[in-house]
């Protein structure tokens, strides 16, 4: 486990620390890459986060979320005890059976899923996986899918985010 301490500052409205290279360093050793996502594990103030290390504006950052804090008491502007390793487990998101039922009966959007980038499959199987009722999901589910298949909507998903047709 990497140890450092950093004040947790804020880039948009988004909480963060920066690691020091040598934990960096070490990091990317564990992970053996030193380019895009890089997910980690570790404490905050003694409690225990899921994260992925990313790069922005030219430097590593550690995205501070809002469990993250509530979990360890802290807040923007405290300076944070971080423990961080190399967390090698999968982070596959897993795709409610309404939804996968729903791409398997639309070929159409079903190929339509299939050729988004891993990175737009997983913001949408994540969206689904938040929703609280299954009226909730099967109306996200219907409007999706839609979509996916190039169909009219009454109002276009937020999460799709696809271009107007001209």
């Amino acid at each position: 486990m990497n140890r450092f301490e950093s004040k947790i500052k804020k880039i948009g409205i988004n909480p963060v620390v920066d690691p020091p290279e040598d934990v960096l360093t070490a990091l990317f050793e564990q992970a053996g890459k030193s380019k895009g996502p890089i997910p980690v594990c570790g404490n905050l103030n003694g409690a225990a986060f899921i994260q992925t290390l990313v790069k922005y504006a030219g430097k590593w950052r550690l995205y501070i979320n809002g469990p993250m804090l509530a979990d360890s008491g802290l807040k923007v502007g405290d300076t944070a005890k971080v423990e961080i390793a190399f967390d090698p487990r999968p982070r596959k998101v897993p795709m409610p059976a309404l939804f996968r039922k729903a791409l398997q009966n639309n070929a159409a959007a079903g190929k339509a899923f299939k050729d988004l980038t891993a990175s737009r499959q997983k913001e949408i199987l994540r969206y689904l996986g938040s929703l609280k009722t299954e009226k909730s999901l099967l109306r996200n589910v219907e409007t999706i899918a839609r979509q996916l298949a190039g169909k009219p909507v009454d109002k276009p998903h937020v999460v799709m985010r696809m271009k107007k047709k001209n």
